[in-house]
């Protein structure tokens, strides 16, 4: 009898590591850490909409739809591309193009996802919010997805569902769009080319095994990179000074958003000059800090009045 018990340990501790792995799978289909910047920046969004006292519980609420959604959105994106996943070093380890899940399955838990976060918004937000949820969805998976095999101009489209989860949090919160979720939404938009242009510089070998035709692609100079991120990078300097200026921050946030601003244009600068991949990987880790920085300084700005 002891024996058997000896013997089923082995077979118990393999089940679970096996367990732990399909999980570990199924939330790699999501893409967590990009899904972190989607969470900042919906709860940025819904706590900057709303008034100085928040319901946490409605803001979480609010955060966890657009979050599924985006996980959703994710999921089926993976599937759509599990192909030319499969040609890229960065991405032929995901779990569809290895074989490990199924595109079936996969399909079924992206879209069981996406249909959750919908269903949670509409129920317990407003339709609003859950209205440009779904145009998030519809624009990435049926318009930007494909679009990457055929135009360098995806990654423009690409960058309007991109900037939508703030968007959506202050609707959650606010019940309209108004002016402040509008400026929410260019932040967003214009931050996102100087990060795309960063990542297509990076890994643009590996875009063109797989055809896609991105800007470093086409130009391998990098000329034509170098200037969209430079132009956004420019742009978003007056952009992100619009909270301030229509009163959805303070001055706190005005100086905050200036420094960062200028910081993040400096970078865009010496990627444009040197077009090599240490400016890129720059540009890159820039990109990620000034997102969640300015957001912490807008919410602080409000906060405190």
């Amino acid at each position: 009898m002891k024996d058997a018990v000896v013997a089923t340990e082995p077979v118990r501790v393999k089940d679970a590591v096996s367990r732990g792995a399909a999980l570990a799978d199924y939330l790699a289909l999501t893409k967590p850490r990009l899904n972190v910047l989607v969470v900042a920046s919906s709860a940025a969004g819904y706590y900057l909409g709303g008034s100085a006292s928040p319901d946490f519980s409605a803001l979480a609420q609010a955060v966890l739809g657009t979050a599924l959604v985006a996980g959703g959105a994710a999921a089926l994106n993976q599937v759509a591309e599990r192909d030319t996943d499969a040609l890229m070093r960065r991405t032929r380890m995901r779990p569809v193009p290895d074989g490990r899940i199924a595109p079936s399955d996969a399909r079924l838990f992206g879209a069981a996802l996406a249909a959750t976060g919908l269903l949670l918004l509409a129920t317990r937000t407003n339709w609003l919010a859950a209205g440009l949820a779904f145009a998030t969805l519809v624009i990435y998976l049926s318009i930007y997805t494909p679009m990457k095999r055929r135009s360098p101009s995806a990654t423009l489209l690409g960058a309007v569902p991109g900037a939508l989860p703030p968007l959506i949090g202050w609707a959650a919160s606010h019940g309209s769009v108004a002016a402040g979720g509008a400026s929410l939404f260019a932040i967003v938009f214009f931050w996102q080319i100087p990060h795309f242009m960063a990542i297509a510089w990076l890994y643009r070998d590996d875009y063109g095994l797989a055809g896609f035709p991105m800007l470093p692609v086409l130009d391998p100079e990098g000329r034509r990179a170098a200037r969209q991120a430079l132009g956004y990078a420019a742009i978003l300097v007056p952009a992100s000074a619009l909270p301030a200026l229509i009163g959805v921050a303070g001055t706190l946030y005005l100086g905050a958003a200036v420094v960062l601003g200028i910081g993040f244009l400096w970078l865009a600068i010496r990627f444009a000059l040197a077009r090599n991949d240490a400016s890129a990987r720059a540009l890159f880790y820039g990109s990620i800090t000034y997102l969640p920085l300015l957001w912490i300084a807008m919410i602080l700005s409000k906060a405190i009045g």
